[in-house]
């Protein structure tokens, strides 16, 4: 097998990560809201401890189903972490 570039790895770490969380309830396709809350306190804690208050955790879990079905899919999990990389990218860059 050919060595991943950097950026390969990181891809197969967000899928891999999705699909961690994501079949924790069965339903492997999408992340439900506890699934989604697990995830950010594991794998994002940096994320919980720079929010003012839970307040503002709640806002952004529910940014994050565009669609607003209740649960968040691979692509709205993408979208987060843009978001998310874009921030710290530009937080360090200034």
């Amino acid at each position: 097998a050919a060595i991943m570039s950097h950026l390969e790895m990181a891809m197969a770490t967000l899928i891999q990560t999705f699909d961690q969380y994501a079949g924790s309830d069965g339903k492997k396709s999408t992340l439900s809201k506890a699934e989604v809350k697990t995830l950010v306190e594991k794998e994002l804690p940096g994320l919980l401890k720079g929010a003012k208050n839970p307040d503002e955790v709640d806002k952004f879990l529910k940014n994050l189903d565009l669609n607003r079905d209740s649960e968040v899919d691979f692509q709205e999990f993408v979208m987060l972490i843009v978001v998310l990389t874009c921030a710290i990218h530009g937080r360090f860059c200034k």
